[in-house]
């Protein structure tokens, strides 16, 4: 009995190892510059409607960039298939908003006549809220799609991830939540914050192994402690006018108060996602995620950034300014001219708008480009860096998921214009 009992302990395999993976980001700044600008200029060219494959092409750029024990992501969405979710979800809004313009008429709303009257105005904009209202819930079914096809297309050792059905209850959680949230003035941001998050979470998959989403919603306040101090001074420059004529010292207050709540903002989207990540778990707890991102990192990233896109704007503006400058006046002088009749062609006449109108466009694809390259990739980079994952050895036995075919390809997000997001 012994020895049958010695020999199954000996034949055992053994545990795995509890190893950690730091991920890395590979990406460069001027590779993906010329990316944008590539994918821009024919954005524009096609009057908008290369913009699918254009944020398709970013995409598998951004993620190829991200590698994680030595295995590199891989983003497998198509052009095609979002451009088509969007046509899609353009027919359906439009009949859907059309049947909601019908009703008001119905009841005496009409969001397109011209008020003639205090009481028509009001009405139409009640028409106007209630349209607004009417389209809300798409605005949070938009956001459960979206990320549901982003993990959908995503692959990590050609093992998807994927989300389940449940964007309708997203949809009434999220309305739910944010009227909490409202009510309460902002108090009850956490709740709203936490819940909403775990329930993506908890219905997240990578393989056949579960995101589940712990911790506490309460925990949530302490990245919440910036933004009532910055509320705290907006409030005090009204009780300082009340109790004494200083105005100079409560605009001071105003503008410390309106720095420190928009730096609040920030510390508390950055620092609740960190918390968010920490407790969030896979495969029922052997492997877990660590993120660390440094908020006045991120901060001096995005400041950095904006400053050379700033100054580049400046130089370029100039530029174009002073060649403008020679070139209408040279072409004022010819007016002025008694023979310009006969000798300024029409195209002259024409050039510079023409001039400064692809100018324009090319502030617009020069911006974006180096928005990608000098904003978001660095940010990206230093969430990706900072983040540390344990219990490796359980994550190489996760085995393949069937394809997501439900997925809309992001289409209302696209139509509702919140896809902005990488």
């Amino acid at each position: 009995m012994r020895r049958c009992n010695k020999w199954r302990m000996t034949d055992m395999p053994p545990p795995l190892p509890a190893r950690h993976a730091a991920p890395r980001y590979t990406g460069e700044g001027p590779a993906l510059f010329r990316l944008g600008l590539v994918t821009g200029l024919l954005t524009f060219v096609t009057l908008g409607i290369y913009r699918f494959w254009a944020k398709t092409r970013i995409r598998r750029f951004i993620w190829s960039a991200a590698e994680l024990d030595g295995s590199r992501f891989e983003y497998t969405g198509t052009g095609l298939e979002k451009f088509l979710g969007f046509l899609v979800a353009v027919v359906f809004l439009a009949v859907y908003l059309g049947l909601v313009q019908i009703a008001l008429v119905y009841v005496g709303l009409n969001l397109f006549s011209d008020p003639e009257t205090p009481q028509q105005a009001m009405a139409q904009l009640s028409a106007f809220y209630i349209t607004f209202l009417a389209v809300v819930p798409f605005l949070f079914f938009a956001i459960y799609r979206a990320r549901r096809y982003k993990l959908a297309r995503t692959r990590w050792r050609g093992i998807r991830f994927g989300m389940e059905k449940g964007a309708w209850g997203y949809v009434l959680r999220a309305i739910g939540y944010w009227t909490l949230t409202i009510l309460t003035l902002g108090v009850l941001l956490p709740l709203q914050t936490f819940h909403l998050t775990k329930y993506m979470t908890d219905r997240s998959w990578f393989g056949d192994a579960r995101f589940v989403q712990k911790g506490r919603w309460t925990a949530l306040y302490r990245p919440m402690q910036h933004i009532f101090i910055g509320l705290l001074f907006l409030v005090l420059p009204g009780l300082l006018i009340g109790l004494s004529d200083a105005p100079f010292g409560a605009f001071l207050l105003f503008l410390v108060g309106f720095v420190w709540f928009g730096v609040g903002l920030v510390v508390y989207r950055v620092q609740s996602f960190a918390y968010l990540t920490r407790n969030t778990v896979l495969a029922e707890g052997d492997v877990a995620l660590d993120a660390r991102p440094s908020t006045g990192r991120l901060i001096k990233l995005y400041l950095l950034g904006a400053l050379v896109i700033s100054v580049g704007i400046a130089v370029f503006s100039g530029v174009v300014s002073a060649a403008g400058s020679i070139v209408f006046g040279g072409l004022e002088q010819m007016l002025n001219s008694d023979a310009a009749a006969e000798t300024v062609p029409f195209a002259a006449l024409i050039a510079p708008l023409a001039v400064g109108g692809l100018s324009y466009l090319a502030i617009m694809v020069v911006v974006g480009a180096a928005t990608l390259a000098l904003i978001t990739q660095p940010i990206l980079a230093h969430f990706v860096t900072t983040l540390d994952i344990s219990g490796m050895g359980t994550a190489d036995r996760i085995r393949q998921r069937v394809a997501d075919q439900g997925a809309d390809a992001e289409g209302f997000a696209d139509a509702l214009d919140i896809g902005g997001a990488i």
